[in-house]
């Protein structure tokens, strides 16, 4: 079914907590392990509706945050979320508890009840006025930047339009792009730190009320981290900044010299190449439309997927006025369809969007019949390989994109993938800083950023901007309003799609054979489980980050440095 006639009508909270407590006494009187099964199903529908109406309604919401209807839509999931959640926790209190549980744990895997004893340590029925409140401070946050209206090169532009200013050629029109971007952000900072202020003491609150010091290892249940710790994240980060730092602070002194710049500023940052960064090639429709051939010659599987998403319109992607910032994929479990969420802008960023949330994509295309369907999905950290592995699988087709600059593009590409993983340890220790001590003022916390800035990305300079300069940079990343200590899985989910590069580059055929194998595979698994079925080295193993360095370096050091000028 196309998505425009996906029809949407509201959960009713009351209508279905009757209709989820009927099938819920049926699991509880069941006779059998068989019977409870049958029962389990009926809940497991009657959530996928419940999953597929938010999905809906959070789609078009973010679609067009001017349209009054699903605002309110989205407003009222906000608010009722958290008791449709203690429904679902009375039923996984039902599962853990069952008479079967042997024979459950045996039909549904061990893994599910492991989740299960992790979603019932992390929720309570006390919390969720407070649960209700991170919900509707998040989307504030998400509506205020989606309220951006710059005006700029004699147009209105939202912030990811104002974006395609930043790799102009003309430094005049990077910086003068920047400064009007760090306007947006400087008129908008009281709102933005007491947004933030009131989403740490809320989550701050909560985790104290369910038994811990503070939000930090609630966040982590959160996550459904379930197969690492808290000390083995810190240990990735030292190995960062050891292996990756040195070759960061390389790439950019390599970008001056190409640039031919006496100083780096921070608004010089996104522009790799003095003649302008690669940019895709025709309308956005013969974008997807060479998606379309590079998907249907990488495999048979992504060529049926891809035509599937087209055809059924699963995708938005320009970017335009009212329209939320960002890019994400998202499942819509009674269409057994992904959608795709996008802000094109005419960027080199439009076929790295692309291609990564097709990534995400695939995979819920490929394991959208497991059950239980909390199998279909694998934790975050898991789910970003699918999608930063597919960016490097994709290279081969660059040319269909970029024409000539495919070259560079691929080398760009490279070599953003080392520069993120610095950034995104900055980010996520400044959420252990902040969770850790929740009285922080916001001075404080951007005074933590600044030092974080030091340690990850040294030599980094402001040109005396009034909003990046005194640490407010953070502030611009949604993950930290929205989703606490996600950050950390782009760069664990990052390592290891960079391990997938270095195997393509000795043998293309076993590297998508484990890839395809790896989305096959769902959420059967743990982010560690996965990665060893399949045969991937753990990024939590410092061997594993030190032969990519190495890989990527050796590639980065032997490239053609006259296809760059």
């Amino acid at each position: 079914m196309k998505f425009q006639d996906m029809p949407y009508k509201r959960v009713d909270y009351d209508t279905y907590r009757a209709d989820f407590e009927q099938a819920l006494n049926t699991f509880s009187k069941a006779g059998s392990a068989e019977a409870q099964l049958d029962a389990a199903k009926a809940l497991f529908k009657l959530r996928d509706t419940l999953i597929t109406m938010a999905s809906l309604c959070y789609i078009r919401h973010t679609v067009n945050t001017e349209d009054a209807f699903y605002t309110a839509e989205n407003d009222y999931y906000d608010e009722t979320n958290p008791r449709f959640e203690e429904l679902n926790n009375r039923f996984y209190k039902a599962l853990n508890s069952s008479s079967f549980r042997a024979e459950l744990e045996k039909a549904l895997g061990p893994l599910l009840f492991t989740n299960i004893a992790i979603a019932l340590r992390s929720f309570d029925e006390k919390i969720i006025g407070d649960m209700a409140e991170e919900n509707r401070l998040s989307s504030q946050y998400q509506k205020l930047i989606a309220s951006a209206q710059i005006a700029f090169d004699g147009k209105t532009l939202n912030l990811s339009q104002l974006g395609a200013y930043l790799v102009s050629p003309d430094r005049a029109v990077r910086k003068a792009a920047a400064e009007k971007r760090s306007a947006f952000f400087l008129a908008h900072i009281t709102e933005l730190d007491e947004i933030y202020d009131k989403l740490v003491k809320v989550r701050d609150k909560q985790a104290k009320a369910l038994g811990f010091p503070n939000h930090t290892p609630l966040g982590y249940l959160r996550m459904t981290r379930n197969s690492y710790t808290r000390e083995q994240v810190e240990a990735f980060r030292k190995l960062v900044q050891t292996e990756i730092v040195p070759i960061a602070t390389e790439l950019h002194r390599k970008q001056q010299d190409r640039l031919g710049l006496d100083t780096l500023y921070f608004y010089d940052e996104a522009l790799q190449f003095k003649g302008g960064n690669p940019t895709p090639q025709g309308t956005p429709e013969e974008i997807f439309e060479n998606g379309r051939k590079m998907y249907s010659e990488l495999s048979a599987e992504t060529g049926e997927f891809f035509d599937f998403l087209l055809q059924n319109e699963l995708f938005d992607a320009l970017g335009r006025k009212g329209k939320a910032a960002g890019g994400y994929c998202t499942e819509l479990p009674d269409y057994r369809s992904p959608f795709i969420f996008a802000n094109f802008n005419g960027t080199s960023e439009d076929i790295s969007t692309l291609t990564h949330e097709a990534g995400h994509a695939f995979q819920a295309y490929l394991s959208r019949d497991i059950f239980p369907p909390e199998y279909r999905s694998p934790t975050y950290d898991a789910c970003e390989i699918h999608s930063m592995s597919m960016e490097f699988f994709t290279w081969p087709w660059m040319e269909l994109f970029f024409g000539k600059d495919a070259d560079r593009y691929r080398y760009m590409h490279l070599g953003s993938a080392l520069l993120f993983l610095p950034y995104g340890c900055a980010v996520d220790e400044f959420q252990h800083i902040v969770y850790d001590n929740p009285g922080l003022t916001p001075d404080e916390r951007r005074n933590a950023w600044l030092n974080l800035e030091q340690k990850y990305l040294p030599g980094i300079e402001y040109d005396g901007d009034r909003f990046f300069g005194i640490g407010g940079r953070w502030q611009r990343q949604a993950h930290i309003y929205e989703r606490p200590f996600y950050y950390i899985d782009y760069c664990l989910a990052q390592t290891c799609a960079l391990e997938f590069w270095a195997l393509m580059q000795k043998d293309r055929g076993a590297a998508w054979q484990k890839y395809l194998a790896l989305c096959k595979l769902g959420g059967k698994g743990t982010f560690t489980g996965l990665l060893k079925q399949v045969g991937l080295e753990t990024p939590f193993d410092p061997a594993c980050l030190k032969n990519v360095a190495a890989s990527a370096k050796a590639f980065i050091d032997g490239f053609d440095e006259s296809k760059l000028r």
